[in-house]
């Protein structure tokens, strides 16, 4: 504790105020000693020469006068005497000072006045001393000479009291204590409530600190003020604000770090499953082909019949194992942003029709009836041979699964500037689980049904990279007789197609 008090700003304060003032008297007491009689000394002689150069070398009535009025004021005693006519005389002295001042005069111009205390200054034109007056019993400051004009010989005397300096150092040193010791508690008090305002918000910005060192960033300053104080409070306020910023930056960050590691490990199984599946996936009709090739090679059959059978398995499966593999370049190049969009302006209408009459034979086997009621031309923006992929895969997906009434309908309809296309089918619904994996690549709801009709689970994951890569959306929504695939695709208006028809 005691520790603390002596790093304490606000003792430092009054304890450096209370040196100060110390000093300070100290000082005073000091130069009053040492130096107050030599600078009354020299006050006193200042004033003589003032007194002396107002009257000379100009000795006129004029200048008489001017020197009386400013020894009076000065307290300084004057006097200007004719060496010949000792009652005529100049000066501010009555007629009884005149006869002591002149006497004394006379004395030291003739030699018979005792030699001054103490002679400061002399010249041929004046001596100023330091003498006693024992009949008076004053001490005094003098300066005297003779000067001549008009053939006449004048003596001078300029004289002013001086006091006893010693005895005036020594109460004015006991005052300034005296008043010292009474400042020095003023002082104390003073410099307690300065320091105490000073170290306030140095206390407040230190439990700031304190609080931001342990994350807690709700910690502002409240004590304001213009101040440097001041001022650093409102910069503890940004830092805060910017370090909780900051944090909360690096947090996110984390975050999306942590994002992507999961992300990347993933990847990972997925690549790992992708290869499990593309293995697994053409394990089988590597098998029938290579099975079906013994068989011919040993003419297990000999009949034309039994050749073409196995044959046609041989070429079926050999198909599905090239149409796996193209689907499988096509979406490593949409994923890996390989593979040209090409962005133009067609008809989506004309588009779907002409998919429905290429899958019409597929449909009618799966006894299917497609509905699409749209004749009027749609004119959308996108790649006209990807989107022909999208709808196809939609459309030969809702003729595998559809059910019960067995009906496939297509529709197009404007929502906010774009065209959403959906594809329904009725049939069963898929499991609300299984709604966001369908999109990955080999990922099969019914895998034997998918095996039946020859499906390799990609198609989805390539109509997903598809819109993608054109910046649109795709989605797959339950309904309780069916399910209806769907995407979107930015629209023109038909303002636009007659300006595009004009341009063109």
């Amino acid at each position: 504790m005691r520790n603390l008090i002596h790093r304490s700003i606000k003792w430092q304060i009054i304890v450096a105020f209370m040196a100060y003032i110390l000093l300070t008297i100290l000082l005073v007491v000091f130069l009053n000693v040492g130096f107050l009689e030599r600078f009354y000394l020299h006050d006193k002689e200042e004033k003589l020469l003032t007194g002396y150069e107002t009257f000379f070398p100009d000795v006129s009535v004029t200048a008489a006068v001017d020197t009386i009025q400013y020894c009076n004021t000065n307290n300084i005693v004057f006097l200007l005497t004719n060496m010949g006519q000792r009652d005529s005389y100049i000066g501010n002295v009555s007629h009884d000072d005149y006869q002591k001042i002149s006497a004394r005069l006379f004395g030291y111009m003739s030699g018979l006045e005792a030699p001054a205390d103490r002679i400061l200054h002399s010249t041929d034109q004046y001596t100023i001393q330091y003498n006693r007056d024992d009949e008076m019993k004053i001490d005094y400051l003098e300066l005297w000479g003779i000067v001549s004009a008009n053939d006449t010989n004048y003596a001078y005397i300029f004289r002013t009291p001086w006091e006893s300096i010693a005895s005036s150092v020594r109460v004015s040193n006991q005052f300034y204590l005296f008043i010292g010791g009474i400042m020095a508690a003023l002082g104390v008090g003073f410099a307690s409530l300065f320091a105490s305002r000073i170290t306030r918000p140095l206390t407040e910005l230190t439990r700031i600190s304190q609080r931001m060192a342990n994350l807690d960033f709700e910690a502002r300053y409240t004590s304001g003020g213009d101040d440097e104080i001041g001022t650093l409070g409102h910069n503890f306020n940004r830092m805060s604000s910017t370090l909780e910023e900051t944090i909360s930056e690096l947090k996110t960050a984390n975050n999306e770090l942590q994002k992507d590691i999961e992300k990347k490990e993933q990847i990972d199984e997925m690549r790992k499953e992708f290869l499990s599946n593309v293995s697994h996936e053409l394990k089988t009709p590597i098998a029938l082909i290579q099975g079906y090739a013994e068989g011919l090679q040993e003419n297990i059959n000999d009949d034309p019949e039994s050749r073409a059978f196995y044959c046609e398995v041989i070429m079926d499966e050999a198909s599905k194992m090239n149409q796996m593999v193209k689907k499988l370049l096509t979406l490593n190049q949409l994923e890996f942003g390989n593979n040209q969009v090409s962005m133009e302006r067609f008809d989506l209408t004309d588009l779907i029709q002409g998919v429905i009459q290429s899958s019409q034979l597929l449909a009618q086997q799966a006894q299917a009836e497609i509905l699409f009621a749209q004749t009027e031309p749609l004119y959308v923006w996108g790649d006209e041979f990807m989107v022909e992929q999208v709808v196809t895969n939609y459309l030969t997906n809702a003729i595998h699964y559809v059910k019960n009434e067995k009906k496939i309908e297509i529709r197009c309809q404007e929502e906010n500037g774009k065209i959403r296309t959906t594809v329904f089918n009725t049939g069963d619904a898929i499991p609300e689980e299984e709604l966001d994996k369908i999109w990955v690549k080999f990922y099969k709801v019914d895998k034997a049904r998918t095996r039946e009709y020859g499906g390799s689970g990609i198609g989805l994951s390539i109509v997903k990279a598809v819109m993608e890569s054109m910046n649109q959306q795709c989605g797959v929504v339950n309904y309780d007789n069916g399910v209806a695939f769907w995407f979107t695709l930015d629209h023109t208006s038909t303002e636009g197609q007659e300006q595009l028809r004009s341009s063109g």
